[in-house]
């Protein structure tokens, strides 16, 4: 945001430096990020004086053999105690006038872009010291019908830049945080100025404001103002005036205006920017003439309704823009764009001015839907003061008579049903205290509250209760009057002590979140995997397509940007989903994507007899397509269920987990997949997705899908690791071809060799699997290595044959295996 020091010093008496003034907003939060002077004439009047002809004699010189012009030879007092000799061109020179004089050394620039330095030559055998100019030279001016004829009693030799009010100014850049709405103007800055420097608001004066009597002969407006929606729209103030003239704006108000980056349009449009910048309100002027039915309606029309914007651009209607209307068709945008049929023209002789309150979050979803960003949408979009439409509209009708003539019709019309309260709250001392780190005197602090216009209601001397204006958006409760009070005591005066201390004091987490979840990241992506990040905010279908496995009920958006984007998703699955759709259909159709993000939902709480927001993070990995792309040496082939499974546990083995139960995933989501447990909680579930899903979103492919509880998994992992040495003695390998029903897994006959021999067997694994008519109807034969090993001694033929014969009789009995030699 752009500020100009000059304009800052009409609303509020500065006498500091716009460098001093700068550290001093920084100090406040307004961190100031650049200072730079600014020139509203190019050079800024430098090495131009007021001077005075002493002297003037005429002469005659030839241009050429049939044409003659007259110069003339003068003597002017430029204040340096010796009289210049200047040779001047202009007919209207005379002894006695006061001029503008461009002193040897003074650069001049000239309208084409070109310029030239003042130096002392000769010029027709006379000697020259200096320039005696006309308007155009100077630069205030477009003129060049001869010399500028001052009527001043400045002193000769005075610098020009006090002739034409001229002082220096500079454009203060203030980054400005999305919560200090009330900060996006000069007033808003000058405020802050008030609290800090204890000086008071010098406001723009209305006292010219005035109407035109109310009588038969000369009546006040007959426009009507409607609001239909209410919540949109709290408050509209309205004002006709006729009579107006559109023209140029005088050098003071395109000054201002160029001086925050602004280019002038008309004296009518250049005051609704000046107003807006010097007030934070925003407001628009139509042409009265334009209305229909002389009638201000403010609705929202139909979805697919057509409206062309004051740049040239025929723009269609969500159904949820809010929109000021005639008496039958949309004229502008609430508080983001004019409309181009009723905007101002030249020919504009009678107007109506709208100044009012919209709600922040209506302006926002308009303003984001159709991609337009204006001064007034940003106003708006965080808040503007609901108290200052009738003030800002009776001080554009007093600049609009003045720079433009016109008929006030009448007092402002004042739509307001509602009207928008402070915010009121109680705010204890010792919290004061305690989150400053001073103990602060009870009159300082009301001092402070008084000078940001916050009123101390009631005091008992423990506790105060505060009554905000609703301006200050970002002060509704305790902690943000404290941080006020502390922004204007200000940061650098709270003394610290040598001892530092404080009444809570996080200790640090054994578990870095963070690195683990770098770690996770780098772990697949160097396995070939990339991350998306997709949106929270999702589909409606989405939510109620995985409602079997949802843990509570959907979050739902109160103003969503739109019917497609209204709740909070419950799965990744289906917003990631969305993100291979793309891919694939851009012709990538091999994809290993995975992203950590959260998923939301509303639960009963125990501790509360309403429901309450959760939100829990998880990883998810998407896996579909081909594993490696075709090529002559090995021929494309399908990722399979394996494939995601090995991808699982290389996160799981790299979060130290290792122990764990397996059962079949949810079938509401996975055609054929696994759960996987720990202490019989589920850790991540994988499998193959259902098609009903992928086509849900448009993806016609298989795709494998596994969701890690990512705040659970974190629990898991083992900060501290125990290593040992490597045996000093050899593992010995046996194998088993069992003969098992087809309903049994691997999981169960892993866990009953873990159970039956715990001490020598180290490792369990599944070589080979085989089913065939010969096995028998649903049989099917399963070759398994055991591996085992004595960390004291070798094992012996005898200990190995008794473990083998251990497990042997476990399956026989638990599995009704048979045991193929």
């Amino acid at each position: 945001m752009k500020i100009s020091y000059n304009w800052l010093k009409s609303l509020i008496d500065i006498q500091e430096s716009a460098e001093e003034i700068g550290k001093l907003l920084t100090a406040t939060g307004l961190e100031v990020e650049g200072i730079e002077e600014i020139e509203s004439v190019k050079g800024g009047l430098k090495g131009f004086v007021v001077g005075e002809v002493l002297t003037c004699e005429t002469f005659m010189v030839k241009r050429d053999a049939a044409r003659e012009k007259q110069l003339s030879l003068t003597t002017v007092d430029i204040g340096t105690g010796t009289p210049a000799g200047i040779i001047c061109g202009a007919e209207n020179v005379r002894a006695g006038q006061k001029v503008i004089v461009a002193t040897l050394g003074t650069n001049i620039y000239l309208a084409d872009g070109k310029s030239f330095t003042i130096e002392k030559r000769k010029v027709y055998g006379h000697p020259s010291e200096g320039m005696i100019c006309a308007e155009d030279e100077i630069g205030v001016g477009t003129s060049h019908d001869g010399i500028l004829v001052l009527n001043t009693d400045l002193a000769n030799g005075t610098p020009a830049t006090k002739y034409f009010s001229l002082e220096p100014d500079f454009q203060i850049e203030i980054g400005l945080t999305p919560n200090r709405a009330d900060a996006a103007s000069h007033l808003g800055v000058a405020r802050d100025l008030r609290a800090v420097l204890g000086r008071a608001i010098k406001m723009p004066s209305i006292e010219n404001f005035k109407p035109n009597s109310q009588s038969t002969e000369r009546p006040s407006t007959d426009f009507q103002v409607v609001i239909e929606n209410n919540e949109a729209c709290p408050r509209f103030c309205g004002l006709e005036i006729r009579g107006i003239k559109v023209q140029e704006s005088p050098a003071w108000l395109k000054n201002a205006l160029q001086s925050i980056g602004l280019n002038p349009i008309n004296n009518i449009v250049d005051i609704t920017n000046y107003i807006c910048h010097t007030l934070g309100q925003p407001m628009h002027a139509f042409d009265a003439d334009e209305i229909k039915g002389r009638k201000i309606v403010v609705k929202v029309p139909e979805k697919g309704t057509k409206f062309t914007t004051l740049d040239g651009t025929e723009r269609t209607l969500s159904g949820n823009d809010l929109m000021v209307c005639n008496d039958t068709e949309p004229i502008g945008i609430a508080g983001v764009f004019g409309g181009q049929k009723s905007g101002i023209k030249p020919t504009t002789t009678n107007l109506f001015l709208e100044v009012a309150y919209f709600s922040p979050v209506w302006v926002r979803r308009t303003a984001t839907f159709h991609g337009l960003k204006t001064d007034a949408s940003f106003r708006y979009e965080r808040g503007t003061d609901p108290n200052m439409p009738p003030f800002a509209i009776r001080l554009a009708a007093v600049l609009i008579q003045e720079l433009a003539g016109g008929e006030i019709m009448g007092e402002p019309i004042d739509v307001y049903p509602n009207p928008i309260e402070n915010f009121k709250f109680l705010v204890k001392y010792k919290n004061i205290n305690r989150l400053i780190g001073k103990n602060l005197d009870d009159r300082l602090i009301h001092k402070i509250l008084q000078s940001l216009d916050i009123k101390v209601l009631s005091d008992d001397g423990k506790e105060m209760q505060v009554s905000v204006p609703p301006y200050r958006v970002d002060v509704t409760r305790e902690a943000d009057l404290i941080e006020e009070i502390l922004r204007i005591y200000g940061f650098g005066s709270i003394e610290l002590s040598e001892n530092l201390q404080t009444n809570y004091l996080s200790s640090f987490p054994e578990k870095d979140v963070d690195k683990l979840q770098f770690k996770i990241i780098e772990l697949l992506a160097g396995n070939g995997f990339n991350e998306i990040q997709t949106l929270s905010i999702t589909k409606p279908a989405y939510n109620q397509a995985l409602a079997a496995t949802a843990k509570g009920e959907a979050v739902v958006l109160l103003n969503p940007l739109s019917e497609e984007l209204s709740v909070m998703r419950q799965s990744l699955l289906l917003t990631g989903m969305e993100s291979v759709a793309y891919n694939i259909n851009r012709r990538q159709k091999d994809l290993k994507l995975f992203e950590f993000g959260r998923s939301y939902y509303y639960k009963q709480d125990d501790k509360h007899a309403e429901r309450c927001p959760k939100e829990n993070k998880h990883l998810g990995i998407w896996l579909t397509g081909n594993r490696q792309s075709e090529s002559w040496a090995s021929p494309s082939t399908p990722v399979a269920f394996h494939d995601l499974a090995l991808a699982v546990q290389k996160v799981l083995k790299a979060m130290r987990v290792s122990n764990f139960d397996t059962h079949e995933a949810d079938t509401s989501i996975f055609q054929y997949g696994l759960t996987y447990l720990v202490n019989k909680k589920p850790i991540v579930s994988l499998g193959l997705v259902k098609s009903s899903l992928t086509k849900l979103a448009d993806v016609k492919q298989s795709v494998f899908y596994a969701d890690f509880d990512w705040e659970y998994l974190l629990k898991q992992y083992a900060e501290k690791i125990a290593f040992a040495g490597i045996p000093k003695f050899p593992e010995v390998r046996r194998d088993l071809s069992l003969v098992i029903d087809s309903t049994v897994n691997f999981e169960q006959i892993s866990a009953i060799a873990l159970k039956t021999e715990r001490n020598l067997l180290q490792n369990v694994n599944l070589f080979d699997i085989y089913a065939g008519e010969k096995l028998g109807e649903n049989k099917k034969s399963y070759s398994v290595s055991f591996t085992l090993l004595d960390k004291e001694k070798t094992l012996t033929d005898e200990v190995i044959d008794k473990s083998m014969q251990r497990l042997i009789t476990a399956y026989e009995k638990d599995l009704g295996a048979i045991i193929r030699k």
